[in-house]
């Protein structure tokens, strides 16, 4: 039955299915399962998309996100430390920081920019070019910008008056150099964001600075300050330097006063102790004033002494007079024949100042002879006067404390030919510093020493003091040799170019340079350097004085203007000044015509002698006195004879009239003691009785 019912309903319903309806369908399921595969790989890109920049962002980009969202939430400023003092080397202020307000922005706090930068700039009295600026800072997207910095108390309180939202102060130290111009290129300058630009500043930068400290601000979503969290610096240590400041007041006094006496461009004073290597003075003109260091020209704001570099010209014939004798190739009594007042080195001429008879070596050295210089010169041979001049510390920076010191310029010896040693020998073909120069004549004042310059003595940490000394670097010539050499030198000072250089109550040794100046690959006729160094009391000396002006050019002399241009004319009257004042500072005794004691002033204890007993005399039986301990027999000897003896032997003179020595006292035997005052009365009639002489 069911059987025929199917078989009926077969017969009644089922058609067979047309071939176009068939293809129809099949191409709708094709059509969604292409869809729902392009959906699917539309998808599984998204998600590997999702995927890949969320691995870019986690790991590649975190870092960077990581700060971005640091800088959105909060601002860390830095707190600069105080900087610590420089003082002199009695505890005189040189330089020292004061608290002066910054004034600063919050710019996501302030809402409407162009108005508050008005009312700041109505407080501050911005010149229009910042008046823009502080627009444009207050218009960032930024949690912190500076307004200004370091103002005035008086800006200050007015902007503070205006109580504007999202304007703040903060506390800074600004470097402030009290005496102005007074050492400002040994002392140098900092810079907005306290960092040391020149000078011991820079130097001791990190030894001044401190350790800073920071300033935490955080922000909301909105961008609002809602905490404030300070850290605050730790104060660097202060310095104190060898300098005295009075001795710096008087070297740059003079040197000024020179430059504008004989109209010169420029100049370098430095004043040594010849024992210690420390330097007690230094000055360079032009000068400039620190406190407002960007308004001086670069040049105004160089170190001379140390940057800049010369031809020592005849004040080099120290170096080959000092090489000569410690060579033994010459002595003081040996005979040049300089009368043609010229000589021809390799095809060249080269000429003394002035035509002199035949000189002795001593008298080479007194008259400034450069024919006389270069035939010693010639005789010390190119090796040995290189060592030489390496010795003495020409072509080397020697100076710890001074990183910008120029080495100089010396001849390489496979270089040094017949006519450069020419040259040499009288101080040309040759840059040294002034201060490399100063050091040098140190070595002869303290024995044959180099002695390494210092300008800082300590440094200060609260209650601690670390001491720095000077260094022994080597040794230059024998003492004997420093010896001779100071006689010579001496001589120079008594009877020879440079005397204008004495000074009154004291013995002084020194030697003057003329260098014509090279310019352009030829050496001017017209513009020269003058110099002058030397030290005093010569037999114990507490000063080391150089001076060189550049290009001197005239001087007025009985109100009629002149040309001066030589060491002995310009650089000469400088030293006697620095040195007159200095010596009355320190309260140095005089060694020729001593105060008598119940007139004079509390001394400073005179140094031990550094000068070898040997060459203690200028005759035998004053040799064999200073040995004995006995005071030698001066009559018959000059003036200057007996003042070298004396000081020699520790002895303070006095001298009485003119001529030969014909008495002194404490007589001839007497027992010796340093600081003795000894008398000696001159007489111009050598047999001239004791009874003769008052």
């Amino acid at each position: 039955m069911f059987d025929l019912i199917n078989r009926g309903r077969g017969r009644g319903h089922a058609r067979p299915a047309s071939p176009r309806r068939a293809a129809s369908h099949h191409d709708w399921r094709a059509t969604v399962r292409g869809r729902v595969t392009v959906v699917a790989v539309a998808f599984a890109l998204w998600a590997a998309g999702i995927e890949a920049k969320l691995v870019y962002l986690q790991f590649i980009q975190r870092d960077w996100l990581v700060e971005r969202a640091q800088n959105q939430q909060q601002r860390t400023i830095a707190a600069h430390p105080r900087r610590g003092d420089i003082l002199d080397r009695a505890g005189r202020v040189l330089a020292y920081s004061v608290e002066s307000a910054t004034i600063y922005a919050v710019p996501t706090e302030i809402d409407d920019p162009d108005a508050t930068a008005n009312a700041l700039c109505g407080a501050l009295a911005c010149s229009p070019e910042l008046r823009a600026t502080i627009g444009a800072r207050l218009s960032r997207d930024a949690a912190f910008v500076y307004v200004e910095r370091q103002v005035t108390p008086a800006k200050a309180r007015r902007v503070a008056d205006l109580g504007l939202r999202g304007v703040g102060f903060t506390t800074e130290h600004r470097r402030y150099y009290p005496n102005k111009e007074l050492a400002s290129h040994l002392l140098g300058y900092v810079g907005i964001d306290h960092q040391g630009l020149a000078g011991i500043e820079s130097t001791y930068d990190d030894v001044i600075r401190g350790e800073p400290g920071r300033i935490l601000i955080r922000t909301d979503a909105r961008g609002s300050a809602f905490s404030r969290v300070e850290v605050p610096p730790e104060s660097g240590a202060s310095l104190e330097l060898t300098i005295d400041k009075y001795l710096q007041h008087i070297a740059e006094r003079e040197l000024r006063a020179g430059i504008d006496e004989f109209g010169a461009d420029a100049g370098a004073v430095v004043v040594l102790d010849p024992v210690s290597g420390e330097v007690l003075a230094m000055a360079s003109e032009p000068t400039f004033n620190p406190n407002v260091f960007a308004a001086a020209e670069p040049e105004a704001r160089r170190n001379r002494a140390v940057q800049d570099v010369y031809e020592p010209g005849s004040t080099f014939k120290v170096v080959t007079a000092s090489t000569a004798i410690e060579e033994r190739l010459v002595h003081q009594d040996e005979i040049f024949d300089v009368s043609s007042g010229y000589i021809r080195i390799a095809g060249d001429t080269i000429r003394d100042f002035r035509t002199n008879p035949p000189l002795s070596f001593l008298d080479v050295m007194v008259k400034s002879s450069n024919v006389g210089a270069i035939r010693v010169g010639l005789r010390i041979g190119p090796e040995r006067f290189s060592e030489r001049v390496w010795r003495f510390g020409f072509g080397q920076a020697l100076a710890r404390d001074f990183p910008s010191e120029s080495p100089g310029i010396v001849w390489d010896p496979a270089d040094l030919n017949e006519r450069a040693l020419a040259s040499l020998s009288m101080g040309y073909q040759i840059a040294v510093t002034p201060l490399q120069m100063a050091t040098a004549v140190a070595a002869i004042a303290n024995g044959g020493d180099l002695i390494e310059s210092r300008v800082v003595r300590a440094v200060r940490r609260e209650e601690e003091r670390e001491e720095f000394g000077s260094r022994i670097l080597r040794r230059v010539v024998s003492r004997d040799t420093a010896a001779e050499m100071t006689a010579i030198m001496e001589a120079v000072a008594e009877r020879g170019t440079a005397r204008r250089a004495r000074v009154p109550g004291y013995t002084v040794a020194g030697k003057t340079g003329t260098a014509e100046k090279l310019i352009d690959g030829r050496y001017s006729d017209t513009d020269h350097n003058a110099s002058f160094v030397g030290f005093v009391p010569s037999r114990r000396p507490q000063l080391v004085i150089l001076v060189m002006i550049d290009t001197p050019r005239s001087t007025v002399v009985n109100g009629t203007r002149q040309r001066a241009y030589t060491g002995g004319a310009v650089a000469a009257p400088i030293f006697r000044r620095i040195a007159e004042a200095s010596l009355r500072h320190l309260a140095v005794p005089r060694n020729v015509d001593p105060i008598p004691a119940a007139l004079s002033a509390e001394r400073a204890a005179p140094r031990p002698l550094t000068v070898s007993t040997a060459a203690a005399a200028t005759r035998g039986d004053g040799l064999a006195a200073a040995e004995s301990g006995t005071m030698p027999d001066l009559r018959g000897l000059s003036a200057r004879e007996a003042i070298h003896t004396l000081t020699r032997l520790g002895l303070e003179v006095r001298i009485e009239g003119d001529g030969v020595v014909v008495r002194h006292d404490p007589g001839p035997g007497a027992g010796l003691a340093p600081g003795t005052v000894a008398t000696a009365w001159m007489s111009r009639h050598p047999d001239a009785g004791e009874g003769q002489v008052p």
